[in-house]
């Protein structure tokens, strides 16, 4: 598995060749720093770990300003592992090596993404769940609409079975969304267009992995 480290752009449209109107996102893909490699010998499995995004020194632990300064680069906001990194980088990916987006990817590769997605705070079952509401709004009910309604039974079970769906915090979440056309590549400008939506809020941190 191969990837790279980005960070959401926002969202725009295109057309297709066919003329259908597509929803795609632009992400700012690498380039990416790699700030160590692992293989079996000594760390029991096969790993790149990359980095991205800059960040000032005196906000960096000085464990981390050591482990990216033996890497030969700056402190980094972002660092991802990415486990078995594909055959055809061997040697590519040594120790302060620079990894771009479109030597990892082509047009026309599917692709998934990861992100935290935007926070909601604290929901009720009708916006977390989809719950319909109790009832309608006639047949004397007039304040219940959006409440949850029966959360079991009385005195069997005497409890209320875990995982019942009930109100509570939404959102801000790691979310993966698979299989992302990669619509078209900007390598002078580390830029990346995937179809559809991608987790998180602009500027927010996304893995994409191939």
């Amino acid at each position: 598995m191969s990837g790279i480290i980005g960070k959401k752009v926002g969202m725009t449209s295109i057309f297709s060749a066919d003329g259908r109107n597509v929803a795609c996102t632009l992400i700012e893909a690498g380039p990416c720093v790699v700030t160590q490699v692992k293989n079996v010998e000594t760390d029991g499995y096969n790993a790149v770990q990359l980095a991205f995004g800059e960040r000032k020194e005196k906000n960096t632990p000085k464990p981390l300003i050591g482990h990216f300064k033996k890497a030969g680069t700056t402190p980094k906001q972002k660092v991802v592992e990415f486990r078995d990194f594909r055959v055809e980088f061997e040697g590519q990916v040594n120790l302060g090596n620079t990894v771009k987006a479109e030597e990892v990817f082509v047009e026309g590769d599917f692709v998934d993404a990861i992100g935290t997605s935007k926070g909601k705070g604290f929901q009720g079952v009708v916006k977390r769940h989809g719950f319909g509401g109790v009832g309608g709004q006639t047949h004397g009910q007039h304040n219940r609409q959006r409440h949850p309604g029966s959360i079991g039974a009385c005195s069997w079970p005497s409890r209320v079975f875990k995982g019942m769906r009930m109100a509570g915090r939404t959102g801000g979440d790691r979310v993966k969304v698979v299989n992302l056309k990669v619509l078209k590549i900007y390598p002078e400008k580390n830029l990346l267009l995937v179809s559809g939506s991608v987790p998180g809020p602009k500027n927010s941190f996304v893995i994409l992995e191939k």
